[in-house]
């Protein structure tokens, strides 16, 4: 029953959907179709006006170059100053470009051809009167270019090519015309057409939204269903996230537990292990005869192996645990990880650090994150030059890794790329904030920002009010 009676309600809505749509669908093809018949139009009478803009401009440009041409000349045959003659080539130069633009526009009109061929001889005349008279000058011949200059020849020439570039503008005029004539045309029949279509779709749109009110209903109702889904699917999320967080938290809390328990048991088992058998061989020494080259050569090998062992295994555990974070403080820690780092990586190293006051958690995360900044520069950035700096704040701890390696691009870091999901998710634990900045051949910039604990901010807080 409520299954007929939702039929029933929604038949004359359909009704009006199915007249509405193809009166939209005419209003917007009648639409198209003027918008289309105005553009072509318009776009002709555009193309018109700016060939005719251009012609004229061009004809402008080359009255202009032959005026210049003629007062370099007169100048050079009044004066004989060869300075004159540097404008007039110049001039000369530019007439015979502004005739090749000229040619090029005139190729589709037999009539403009025409007539520029005319301004092109006259041209052609008025340059081969000036240069006669420059080479009079040059021979020395005073009565031959004097005569030139005092007739009416150059007069007439030049008063030919402003008739014909006249005729060419006034032309040009013509058609600059007729191109508005045709967009103000183009203008009104999109002003109809757009009349004409506005009451079509208005009628469409009278149908449509009675239609609309119904379709709302259901749409809200779907919508709210929709945010109550999407509330409930971001609470999991959230609830995922931070259960992943602390896991992750938890896991790395493990791990350099489990670091300081295996570099506790290297110190101990495996340092008196070498200790004992460097003893072993000290005492060996002082049994054995030496003197034989063989045995001397083995104890020495020996020897320097138990050495190498000693400082492997030292290296291992500075690198599992270091000690100089828990007995120096995390300045010394840092200089002593970056000087290593520059004799074993063949890289300059510069330090700017400041002495700050930091958890032991956050402290291990500074080094930490250092540490594995100074790796992916040996492995990745063929840098010869990097700078570490720590810098304390009233509120936090800016801790910043500068290298002049070739860069990359930050968008093209794959997933994979764990060794920097680490360092920010250890920065994001002790609630800071972790940037990276690089570009192709610009170096990386690898910065971090820790906040202060309010403990040991108030003092600092405390006794700047106190110096003001």
């Amino acid at each position: 029953m409520n299954l007929q009676e939702n039929t029933r309600r929604w038949l004359p809505k359909v009704r009006q959907m199915a007249l509405s749509l193809p009166m939209a669908l005419l209003a917007a093809m009648v639409l198209v179709g003027i918008n289309e018949t105005g553009h072509m139009r318009s776009q002709d009478a555009v193309e018109q006006l700016a060939q005719g803009l251009t012609t004229r401009s061009d004809v402008n440009k080359l009255l202009q170059s032959m005026l210049d041409a003629e007062t370099g000349q007169r100048g050079y045959l009044l004066t004989g100053n060869e300075t004159y003659l540097e404008p007039y080539d110049k001039a000369v130069a530019t007439v015979q470009t502004n005739l090749d633009s000229l040619r090029m526009q005139f190729m589709a009109s037999p009539e403009d051809m025409q007539e520029f061929a005319l301004l092109s001889r006259q041209i052609s005349r008025k340059l081969a009167e000036m240069e006669l008279s420059l080479r009079l000058r040059r021979q020395g011949n005073e009565d031959a270019w004097k005569f030139i200059l005092n007739t009416d020849v150059g007069k007439e020439h030049m008063e030919a090519i402003r008739q014909h570039a006249q005729e060419l503008i006034a032309r040009s005029d013509k058609r600059l015309q007729q191109g508005r004539e045709q967009i103000e045309q183009s203008l009104m029949l999109s002003r109809i057409g757009i009349a004409t279509v506005t009451a079509i779709g208005l009628l469409a749109f009278y149908m449509y939204l009675r239609q609309t009110q119904a379709v709302q209903t259901v749409n809200l109702r779907e919508q709210e269903l929709l945010e109550r889904e999407r509330d409930r699917l971001e609470g999991l999320v959230r609830d995922r996230t931070a259960t992943l967080s602390e896991l992750a938290n938890h896991l790395q809390q493990v791990r350099e537990e489990e670091r300081g328990h295996l570099a506790r048991e290297l110190h101990d088992e495996l340092g008196a292990l070498l200790t004992a058998a460097k003893l072993d061989v000290a005492r060996l020494k002082s049994k054995i005869d030496a003197t034989a080259p063989d045995v001397s050569e083995r104890l020495k090998h020996l020897t320097e192996t138990l050495n190498s062992g000693i400082a492997l295994k030292r290296r291992i555990i500075e690198d599992l645990r270091p000690s100089s974070l828990s007995n120096l403080g995390l300045t010394a820690a840092l200089e002593i990880l970056t000087r290593e780092y520059a004799e074993r990586a063949g890289i300059e190293v510069e330090t700017s650090l400041e002495a700050v006051q930091l958890p032991d958690a956050a402290q291990l995360t500074v080094y930490r994150m250092v540490q594995e900044a100074l790796t992916n520069i040996g492995k990745y950035a063929k840098a010869s030059k990097v700078l570490v700096s720590v810098h304390g704040y009233p509120t936090h701890v800016s801790v910043q890794v500068r290298d002049d390696g070739v860069g990359f691009d930050p968008g093209t870091v794959r997933p994979t790329s764990h060794g920097l999901a680490g360092m920010r998710h250890r920065v994001e634990a002790a609630g800071g904030r972790l940037t990276l900045t690089s570009r192709p051949g610009n170096g990386t910039l690898l910065s971090a920002v820790l906040p202060l604990p309010r403990t040991s901010s108030e003092p600092r807080r405390n006794a700047a009010a106190h110096d003001a």
